[in-house]
């Protein structure tokens, strides 16, 4: 009997273990945003504001696989991860804006490299 009560809590604690883990970047999806705004750029504003997009993405995604990595430690040692903050969700922002800036640049056919 006290074997299949250590055996229950060996298990359960390795399931709690997943609990309140980050979402990895790559499971990371962009939340909509409205293309209206960059109706009036144009293709050289368009550009500029793609870049400067892809360099906040590739910050947020290097802090959120920081945090997924300091939570699995977290969990090792606590059982519990510390889950997603505030890089999750401007993440997901981002991607919605770099969307919305890619549908501008197609839908004014602008030329790019």
């Amino acid at each position: 009997m006290k074997q299949h009560l250590v055996l229950g809590l060996i298990a359960t604690s390795l399931l709690s273990a997943c609990a309140n883990m980050p979402t990895p970047s790559s499971q990371i999806t962009g939340s909509y945003t409205s293309g209206l705004k960059y109706e009036e750029y144009s293709c050289q504003q368009l550009t500029s504001e793609i870049n400067s997009l892809a360099r906040r993405e590739n910050q947020l995604v290097i802090a959120q696989e920081q945090r997924v990595k300091s939570s699995q430690m977290q969990a090792f040692w606590l059982g519990y991860g510390t889950g997603d903050g505030i890089e999750a969700s401007e993440l997901a922002n981002v991607r919605g804006e770099k969307e919305a800036v890619r549908t501008a640049i197609e839908t004014k056919n602008c030329a790019t490299s």
